[in-house]
């Protein structure tokens, strides 16, 4: 499968999806659909919990800053964008509480989807239902990059995980808004390029900072790739040419820049105290001095 042979599907893309799928596998389309249902569910149960709770992480880097943004005044008067937000960074501290959640590619990048096609529903008042097809999609996308690079931090920088999520999340919201499979490859294809180069620099090795507040940032990319592909934007290089790009751009990067912690935020001198922290406690013991970071 690639991004082009997607681009000219019959609509809606993400039966195409479907059938290429119950193709290859054999399996039946209703029981992928029913997989699907029930892990939109989980994500929505993510979601939930990490709304509803400000325990930290084992780190204690993040852990309040979904419940501290869902509860906070909408300053800019902008309910979608605080939805999608907090909703990603729900799903990603729950991640960092070792909680329950689905990898979308990634743990690392679980929040983008959920929190771009979950934001995007409640905020318009459509029912989970509306989000089988979308998912199904959202998993086509991410089938097409992985056949083309990495979709790793460890290979290929945070572009491969974060970007391949916003790219899914992308194509989802486009196909929920009414979007044709053209709009849905190459609203993937702007999340995507927009995305090239970016480093994976987890602070200690863990994926919370800068991982949380990214997800947060790259949903609400995501949505905006969406709502220009639904305007007729479209990506000036083709959508595969845009895969090959990141690919490329990924074997360059050094390993210093691909989940090592062995450069960027995790060379900080934050990110080396908390390393550090981290490396000193004794096994089974909850680490002391626990380092809140400021928030401005």
């Amino acid at each position: 499968m690639t991004l082009e042979e997607l681009m000219n599907a019959p609509a809606p893309a993400s039966s195409w999806v479907l059938a290429q799928d119950c193709q290859e596998t054999g399996l039946d389309p209703q029981d992928i659909r029913r997989e699907m249902a029930r892990r939109i569910h989980e994500m929505r149960a993510s979601i939930e919990r990490g709304l509803n709770t400000d325990a930290r992480s084992i780190t204690g880097m993040v852990g309040w800053n979904a419940k501290g943004l869902w509860d906070a005044p909408d300053v800019l008067g902008a309910p979608l964008l605080k939805r999608v937000q907090a909703y990603a960074m729900a799903v990603n501290e729950e991640n960092a509480r070792m909680g329950r959640i689905v990898a979308a590619p990634t743990a690392g990048s679980a929040g983008t989807i959920p929190g771009a096609l979950i934001g995007v529903a409640d905020h318009l008042g459509l029912p989970d239902e509306r989000l089988v097809d979308p998912l199904i999609l959202a998993a086509g996308v991410g089938k097409a990059i992985s056949k083309r690079m990495f979709i790793s931090g460890a290979a290929g920088g945070c572009q491969a995980e974060i970007g391949s999520s916003a790219a899914m999340a992308a194509a989802a919201v486009t196909e929920l808004l009414g979007g044709t499979p053209r709009a849905c490859v190459h609203a993937a294809s702007l999340a995507l390029m927009n995305t090239i180069g970016l480093v994976c620099d987890p602070v200690g090795g863990y994926v919370e900072v800068p991982c949380v507040s990214r997800n947060a940032f790259y949903a609400v990319h995501a949505v905006s790739a969406a709502q220009l592909a639904l305007a007729q934007l479209e990506s000036f290089i083709p959508p595969d040419e845009v895969l090959g790009a990141m690919a490329s751009v990924g074997r360059m990067l050094p390993p210093q820049l691909r989940e090592t912690a062995e450069g960027g935020l995790a060379q900080t001198p934050t990110g080396l105290a908390v390393a550090a922290r981290m490396e000193g406690k004794e096994g089974g013991e909850q680490p002391s001095g626990m380092v809140e970071l400021p928030l401005a």
